[in-house]
């Protein structure tokens, strides 16, 4: 019989809050299971109170197989309200965090976090995104390609490649080899992304700009003609919101390109008088951080990324306080597009003359949400950035911290940061499950369980070398990954072309934006591939367990793992080995109120069986989804 102690379970979910999105001043009701037990003589739930520590004591509320319910209904009287639980036997005092039972009072980091009045983007945890780099994704139109030698741009000119020629890299190309994707080839494919399973779409930035890339936007309020202009775009979203699927835009707003229209430097697009930097009397002369001697501060010290001054009223007005500015035009009609994501949003508005962050990305937010209350507020962030996860800035970062990163060595990559660094990137340690999984628990525990549910879950994306193009991740380890992802709280990601296996190189990162292979019918391993993800997406997007159900490690020894999301009525397994040798792994029936004699239905991946006493055997390097339903 497993120990009561392990068998302790709370989250913020439905399955035990009874709103999980309360309003402020509302009366809830909180649970927390526990295997049936004579220890436990009282259960109370703890919290915060406008400061103040209180203590509320839980009554039994109802059984569910061997496990037993404590509940209690309390005011949500704060807006940022947390808490955790103590049990109490006879000569000790337990204390249940989001993380861990303690013996100890433990610190309120990993307490569990209701968001009053929270305006969540709810749409997300039901969302598959497909991430799409928009120049090699499908070209719709041709009369819209870019022209070889159209214009110069710091001191290259463009080409136009046929398409299926492979990324060139970028001393080559310098970001200008151009396959002419546009936004009439992704209204063009919008049924074979839908025939896929996706319903969301992210796309990188469109707006106007000399490069593949169009990081370096020269005019946020227009669309890159090249790709369609402004009536594409209305177009797409039209089209995307008839098929019930959402739209997110990426901005860089931390920086310019030293050529865009507020800025240029050098005249490429735009007359003298144009810009801050030649005329110091230009009305965006204040959206810089300008030295007397016509210097500028830059992002990183790349003389092409002016940075932003976010000190300057006006600036704050062009970009997200007003009606017509940048951030609100594409949220309203008649674009209105579901969300943005932000490019190095973990820099914006901070460098060594100011450090403002904090208060815009708090009126960005208060301003955006104003104008649509459920757009979706993403920020790029490869590190730890739970202190932008509060509720009251960023909806949630591109979670490389919390699951890419973790998944991409589990399955046998280097860490995105160690293979910057010579010496990491030589270490030839192999993760374990164990740490895979406390890297993955321990960013979850720190978050409110709202946020959670809305993590951008990646492990691809434009930045990274493709998970299946490196050497040392096989195909298996590779759709291991893409489970284990999935299962992971949070909205997956698909980086365009993943789901075909698509081309590309290791050796950089150049290499990872290969055009789309609209051949892939007549590969072998891109239709079994193909087959892989829409079954997978067909699971999250069917399965309440995965899309908003409580997560919980069942276990991880050696290098297999086994994580289970569940609601009362289902449970679903992930076990992923990435091992050489098989392994043997335990479920806890009676922790999921499951039957002794229940038997799984295999999802995907090794087709398991289950021994009385609760184990299965999983092969080396395989991975198996499997459900039961939960009997009342």
């Amino acid at each position: 019989m497993l120990d009561w102690k392990k068998s302790i379970f709370s989250d913020t979910t439905e399955n035990f809050v009874s709103n999980p999105y309360p309003k402020k001043g509302e009366e809830v009701t909180i649970s927390v299971r526990l295997l049936k037990n004579e220890e436990v003589k009282n259960v109370f739930l703890r919290a915060r109170v406008f400061g103040v520590e209180q203590l509320f004591e839980m009554k039994k509320s109802r059984t569910l197989g061997e496990l037993q319910y404590y509940s209690v209904s309390v005011p949500i009287r704060d807006p940022y309200y947390n808490y955790h639980f103590y049990f109490v036997t006879d000569d000790k005092i337990y204390y249940y965090t989001q993380y861990k039972l303690t013996d100890f009072i433990p610190s309120e980091e990993h307490d569990f976090v209701l968001l009053a009045d929270y305006d969540a983007p709810r749409w997300v945890k039901d969302t598959v995104f497909y991430q799409i780099f928009p120049d090699r994704f499908c070209n719709g139109k041709e009369e819209l390609n870019v022209k070889p030698g159209e214009y110069t741009y710091q001191g290259y000119e463009p080409t136009s490649e046929k398409w299926d020629t492979p990324a060139m890299e970028y001393e080559e190309g310098h970001n200008l080899d151009f396959r002419n994707g546009d936004l009439y080839g992704i209204i063009e494919k919008l049924d074979y992304l839908q025939s896929l399973g996706v319903n969301g779409i992210y796309l990188n930035p469109i707006f106007v700009s000399p490069s593949i890339h169009r990081y370096d936007a020269l005019d946020y309020f227009h669309i890159d003609p090249h790709l369609g202009g402004d009536e594409a775009l209305e177009k797409l979203i039209k089209e995307m919101h008839k098929r019930n699927m959402k739209l997110l835009l990426d901005i860089s707003v931390n920086h310019t390109s030293s050529a865009s229209k507020w800025f240029n430097k050098q005249n490429e697009f735009y007359p003298s008088e144009v810009g801050a930097y030649q005329n110091i009397n230009a009305p965006e002369r204040n959206y810089y951080f300008f030295n007397e001697d016509g210097s500028y501060l830059t992002w990183f010290g790349v003389q092409t990324m002016p940075q932003l001054n976010y000190t300057s009223p006006e600036l704050r007005d062009a970009i997200y306080r007003k009606k017509d500015s940048v951030l609100q035009k594409w949220l309203l009609p008649p674009y209105g597009i579901d969300g943005w994501r932000f490019d190095v949003a973990d820099c914006m508005a901070r460098n060594d003359k100011v450090d403002v962050h904090d208060e815009v990305l708090e009126e960005l937010r208060s301003h955006l949400k104003s104008v649509k209350k459920d757009a979706y507020l993403l920020a790029e962030e490869w590190a730890d950035c739970a202190c932008d996860l509060k509720g009251n800035r960023w909806d949630a970062t591109m979670n490389y911290f919390g699951a890419g990163r973790p998944v991409r060595e589990f399955a046998g990559a280097k860490d995105l940061y160690h293979e910057r660094n010579p010496i990491l990137k030589a270490n030839k340690h192999k993760l374990t499950a164990s740490e895979f999984a406390s890297r993955v628990i321990e960013f979850l525990r720190v978050l409110p369980g709202a946020v959670q549910l809305q993590q951008f879950n990646l492990f691809d994306s434009h930045d990274v070398i493709r998970l299946h193009n490196i050497s040392t991740v096989s195909e298996s380890d590779y759709k291991s990954a893409v489970a284990l992802l999935f299962t992971i709280p949070g909205t997956p990601n698909i980086y365009y072309g993943d789901e075909i296996a698509l081309e590309g190189r290791e050796n950089s990162v150049d290499a990872c934006r290969y055009p789309f292979n609209w051949n892939w019918e007549k590969n072998p391993q891109s239709l079994l591939m193909h087959d892989f993800y829409s079954n997978i997406i067909k699971i999250r997007r069917e399965k309440k367990a995965w899309s908003e159900g409580s997560f919980a490690v069942v276990s991880a020894e050696g290098y297999t793992v086994c994580f289970a999301r569940f609601t009362e009525d289902e449970v679903i397994f992930t076990a992923a080995s990435m091992g050489d040798r098989e392994s043997y792994v335990y479920i806890p029936r009676e922790m999921f109120a499951l039957s002794q004699t229940a038997q799984p239905c295999v999802l995907s991946g090794e087709k398991i069986s289950f021994s009385e006493s609760g184990v299965f055997t999983l092969p080396a390097h395989s991975h198996s989804v499997f459900s039961f339903s939960i009997e009342k």
